[in-house]
């Protein structure tokens, strides 16, 4: 507890300091931004600390009182009330102060490139992955983030083979991350007769969508290829070869857009896809590192893991790794209950990062 106390106190330093410094105007133009930035970082944490150790103090004051026997006997019981609300309080303030010294994912803030593939049941596979684009379209509407298509391959009844979109928004990735692997479903289809229930799967893979500094990209290696796209079928839909298809001479990652008439529009796309693959895959590789030695983990961001099922005729959604389930499937499809289950990952999450830093 020692070492604790001795970490809120360098924290509590720092921030004077840099207070200190941005009052005093000795910091100008990108140092200035640097400082303010690490400041309005530390503020929230300052104000949690010294919330904490005022609780702390108060609760030491009445049990002191409650433990003196010439104390007035009708203090001493009012001291007995507030000391067990305290009680209570304390340890909340402590834990949520813990939380808030978790090491930060740095791409947390980030919008995020969300791609949707059907899986394994053919066209009822392609349904359900119109059925997650929705899903999520509906869910970014919910919490004021952009939905853009980047790029949609369907199936001509409503279906989707593939889709790729980004999601434009503040801490758009640290809702996300945990959505990515393997989403299966179980449901009669319209066209099964005999009302069988099917069961198929879709991927899903959420990505942080890289700026340039997180990702540099040398133009020697990179193979730029044109050609023209195609609709449903091949069939030709552009007279001009604008569709893009990039690959990545290092890592082997290619990317292929032709959504826009425009060839230099379908290579920035093409770009942005890119970086964030580039970037997610440094990341996999950061984070396997670090999850070899870790107990637990809450969704490796493995596209192979299986991680929820949605039942239609039980009307459940099931996330196997929180073992939370829901008989909620409309509002869960509806974008409205998500939150329920991404709430319980982001805990499960934080406790089993708390549990290896304790």
């Amino acid at each position: 507890m020692a070492g604790f106390e001795e970490r809120l106190d360098k924290l509590i330093a720092r921030h004077d300091e840099l207070a200190a410094q941005l009052s005093s105007g000795a910091a100008s133009g990108q140092e200035y931004g640097k400082l303010a930035r690490e400041l309005a970082d530390l503020s929230p944490v300052v104000e949690s600390v010294k919330a904490l150790r005022k609780a702390a103090a108060d609760l030491a004051e009445l049990d002191a009182i409650t433990a003196d026997p010439t104390s007035d006997a009708e203090m001493r019981a009012l001291a007995e009330e507030e000391a067990r609300a305290l009680k209570r309080t304390v340890p909340e303030l402590e834990q949520q102060l813990k939380l808030m010294l978790l090491p930060k994912d740095a791409a947390d803030e980030k919008s995020a490139i969300l791609e949707i593939r059907a899986g394994t049941g053919g066209d009822e596979a392609a349904l359900f992955g119109s059925d997650l684009l929705r899903m999520y379209e509906r869910y970014a509407a919910v919490h004021g983030w952009r939905f853009e298509t980047m790029e949609i391959s369907d199936t001509g009844i409503g279906g989707i083979k593939e889709a790729i979109v980004n999601v434009t928004g503040k801490g758009v990735f640290a809702r996300l991350k945990f959505e990515s692997g393997v989403h299966r479903v179980q449901r009669v289809p319209a066209t099964e007769g005999s009302g069988r229930i099917h069961t198929s799967a879709a991927t899903v893979a959420v990505l942080p969508e890289a700026e340039e500094f997180d990702v540099k990209i040398e133009d020697k290696d990179i193979r730029i290829d044109v050609f023209r796209s195609s609709g449903p079928g091949g069939q030709s839909v552009n007279t001009t070869d604008s569709a893009v298809r990039i690959t990545h001479i290092p890592t082997g990652i290619v990317v292929s857009q032709q959504d826009e008439k425009s060839q230099h529009k379908n290579r920035a796309k093409a770009m942005k896809i890119l970086r964030a693959r580039i970037y997610d895959a440094e990341r996999a590789k950061r984070d396997a590192a670090r999850s070899a030695a870790r107990k637990s983990q809450v969704g490796s961001g493995d596209r192979s893991e299986r991680i929820r099922t949605y039942n239609f005729p039980q009307g459940r959604v099931t996330d196997h790794r929180v073992n939370v389930t829901l008989y909620k499937l409309d509002k869960v499809l509806a974008g409205e209950a998500l939150d329920e289950l991404i709430d319980a990952l982001i805990s499960e999450d934080q406790a089993a990062k708390l549990s290896e830093a304790l």
